[in-house]
């Protein structure tokens, strides 16, 4: 896989695995030479992560275009803190959640305009976009119970099971849309299956020159 670069996002709802699964995947190319950086979202950045504690904290309770511009606030700084330098290095960038994520949450299960999150990509992250993203699908049940196993609980983690559909929805809507660069694996399986059916993707991907 030489000449590898750019970025590779992890998408999916609640309770998917992706965190796992983007840090595995890091691991892989790592061992294969590669130089990697991790990153996730809202975060990545000291400004970023202010604004996660923001958005995530249970007590909070936002409009959903004051979410919205939060998640485009820690976006904007993470893009010029550290992807566009990384990627001009020649650095592999591997987010845990990008754009994909704004338009499922805030666009299909908040209602925001999808017009409006696009524009406001094209503000903040023009020119920049994953050139490969895992979808990691799962039941919406089964990741909400998933996470209460392992005591996560933030503010998206109360959301109603309605709402996480509408997420689940969105996701799956984008991938129909981008069947080459959003691949949906099946999460539901333990985490050696879905890390070999990633990596599968991956070498299959670099040899047909995508």
């Amino acid at each position: 896989m030489r000449g590898l670069r750019g970025i590779i996002s992890f998408e999916g709802i609640e309770g998917s695995g992706k965190t796992t699964q983007a840090r595995l995947l890091a691991e892989y190319l790592r061992d294969r030479g590669y130089d990697v950086l991790e990153t996730a979202e809202p975060g990545g950045t000291g400004i970023g992560e202010k604004i996660r504690r923001l958005l995530l904290e249970p007590q909070n309770h936002m409009e959903p275009l004051a979410e919205l511009l939060l998640y485009y606030s820690s976006r904007a700084q993470l893009v010029k803190e550290v992807i566009e330098p990384a990627i001009r290095r020649g650095t592999i960038v591997i987010t845990d959640r990008f754009t994909d994520s704004t338009a499922a949450y805030q666009g299909y299960a908040r209602g925001i305009d999808l017009g409006i999150i696009s524009t406001l990509n094209e503000i903040v992250v023009p020119g920049i976009r994953p050139f490969l993203t895992f979808l990691l699908d799962i039941d919406v049940e089964e990741g909400l119970r998933r996470n209460r196993h392992a005591r996560k609980e933030d503010r998206f983690e109360l959301e109603t099971v309605e709402f996480h559909n509408r997420v689940r929805k969105g996701f799956l809507d984008i991938a129909a849309r981008e069947p080459e660069r959003v691949k949906i694996i099946d999460a539901s399986r333990p985490p050696g299956e879905v890390g070999m059916e990633i990596r599968k993707i991956m070498e299959e991907s670099w040899h047909s020159g995508k």
